[in-house]
């Protein structure tokens, strides 16, 4: 099981291949937001890899940051799109505390929807 290390919060272990936002939620206890519903298309669920980085990005991913002005923000990345496939560090930068939001959104599914992985690089 890869562990999750969240700053501020502890660690934690993960099923293998969960989605990062639904483990910063149900293992880590953190109010992380994805107002989309883990779509890959707001970026409220960002997170700041601190170690960890999966060298993998989905399309969707890499279209989001690129629209917000993020994609060459090293280590920002969107919890939603991540599947915990090794132990990882990242802090949580996008939580409900102070967002202005009613709640963290749609609970995301258990799977990426039409998730086609790039390196990183590209």
């Amino acid at each position: 099981m890869p562990r999750l290390c969240v700053e501020g919060a502890g660690t934690v272990h993960v099923p293998h291949g969960k989605r990062l936002v639904l483990a910063l939620e149900d293992e880590a206890a953190i109010d992380q937001l994805h107002i989309c519903g883990g779509q890959g298309k707001c970026t409220t669920c960002r997170v700041e890899f601190l170690a960890g980085e999966p060298a993998e990005m989905t399309r969707a991913e890499r279209e989001a940051l690129r629209r917000a002005g993020l994609l060459d923000s090293p280590g920002v990345r969107l919890s939603c799109q991540i599947l915990c496939r090794r132990s990882m560090k990242v802090r949580a930068i996008s939580r409900l505390g102070g967002s202005g939001y009613a709640d963290t959104g749609p609970r995301p599914a258990e799977e990426i929807p039409l998730a086609v992985e790039q390196p990183v690089g590209c």
